[in-house]
């Protein structure tokens, strides 16, 4: 138990092999394939996987040659996923990029929803799109990392996204992609964070690594190369934090072997490990014509901003939308008696100063871009902005986390 007056706080992610992170992966791969081709494209795409197969359907509308003919690779998207992950060669998994079945169906998007998503001219007057549909988003800051992220998740991102690296480079031989990380963070009186408590880093090996002897030495190596790199020193106290490793005993059977994936199943690990609130829209095989991925996103690049201006603390933003209606139909900040002003005053500047319409979300953080499989295994927020090359062309990455408005959000308020 904690100190008198102190808090733990526990987040949990996945790792890239993990089977609904397997189903994520898949369905962006599909995104980033049509909407590379036909920025216009709409995609909800879905994915399931389980022992030998998987299964991709969904509403997918292209309006170019190359798009249309780009239906026909959707296979061949998915098997090159499944490659970069790792799920290759390896029998004992069971579920193989090159020897699983792959089915796909497809139909076009409702008329009914289009309507109210597409660009109209009336009286030679272009009316701004409206939302793909209904549904309220949050978005979430706060300073207990650099990233602006909470630490319990932004540790256990870090802990998957190591084991991935330890892996590839097979430093701990025979390992295999499913994972699983956990932490739970010890908060003082003041809501700062005070110790790293509790560490649990599961991992998916061959049949080497079984038994109780072999474990303890697994235990050792992961202590070693995945957990204790990833660990900040000033909070973690090896002698103090308590730590599981494989904690059933073994953990040889899994992938989509030992549970079937699903895309969307993993909104939790995908924003903020549980803190702040989650407005029950999936991200993953969207494209950003869905507020539930591009309204989340602009909804963590306000908090993020309102916290970097050093308006507060801790941020929380909801946004709200009406299928067919550009203005959102609320704006609400928290920020948890932490904002040096009035929330109010803070929700007109953040209406005057970001565009919350989904065009002008869409525009300004650049989302008709092949940019979604990158956001689909370690965590959708907290990421470095960067750029990717696909196909010759160079688009922007995790345009959401910059914070380059905190300045004019700081001067509106002053």
């Amino acid at each position: 138990m904690p100190k008198r007056g102190h808090t733990l706080f526990t987040s949990e992610s996945v790792s890239m092999g993990h089977p609904d992170k397997v189903s994520d992966q898949i369905s962006d791969a599909v995104l980033d394939l049509l909407i590379g081709l036909d920025p216009a494209a709409r995609v909800a795409c879905e994915t399931m996987c389980t022992t030998g197969l998987v299964v991709i359907g969904g509403e997918i509308t292209v309006h170019t040659p190359k798009a249309v003919a780009a239906l026909n690779d959707v296979e061949d998207a998915c098997r090159d996923t499944l490659k970069k992950i790792g799920y290759t060669g390896d029998i004992g998994m069971r579920f193989d990029a090159d020897g699983c079945g792959v089915v796909r169906t497809f139909h076009g998007q409702s008329a009914d929803i289009s309507r109210g998503v597409d660009d109209k001219t009336t009286k030679g007057k272009q009316k701004e799109p409206g939302a793909g549909d209904q549904g309220l988003m949050f978005g979430f800051a706060c300073r207990e990392t650099a990233s602006l992220m909470p630490l319990p998740i932004d540790l256990s991102h870090r802990l998957v996204e190591r084991h991935a690296m330890i892996r590839n480079a097979n430093k701990i031989k025979g390992l295999r992609p499913d994972a699983k990380s956990q932490v739970t963070v010890e908060y003082d009186e003041n809501g700062r964070p005070a110790c790293i408590d509790t560490v649990v880093l599961s991992t998916q090996h061959t049949a080497d690594w079984n038994g109780a002897k072999k474990q303890a030495k697994l235990k050792q190596e992961i202590i070693k190369h995945v957990i204790n790199p990833v660990m900040p020193k000033k909070l973690y106290d090896p002698k103090r934090v308590t730590i599981h490793v494989n904690p059933t005993g073994q953990f040889e059977v899994g992938g989509p072997h030992g549970d079937v994936g699903l895309t969307g199943r993993k909104i939790i690990v995908d924003t903020y490990g549980g803190r702040g609130r989650h407005g029950g829209g999936a991200f993953s095989g969207k494209d950003p014509s869905k507020v539930d991925r591009s309204a989340a996103y602009m909804a963590r690049y306000v908090a993020k901003n309102v916290v970097a201006a050093r308006l507060a603390e801790q941020c929380e933003v909801q946004l709200s939308y009406a299928i067919g209606v550009a203005e959102p139909t609320s704006v609400n900040v928290e920020t948890f008696g932490t904002s040096k002003i009035d929330e109010h005053e803070l929700a007109e500047a953040i209406v005057d100063i970001f565009p919350l319409t989904p065009r002008g979300i869409i525009e300004h953080l650049k989302l008709r871009s092949p940019i979604y499989t990158l956001t689909a295994a370690h965590g959708h927020f907290g990421r470095k902005p960067g750029k990717v090359s696909v196909n010759g062309k160079q688009y922007e990455t995790f345009t959401w986390e910059k914070t380059d408005l905190a300045d004019a959000l700081a001067k509106a308020l002053r």
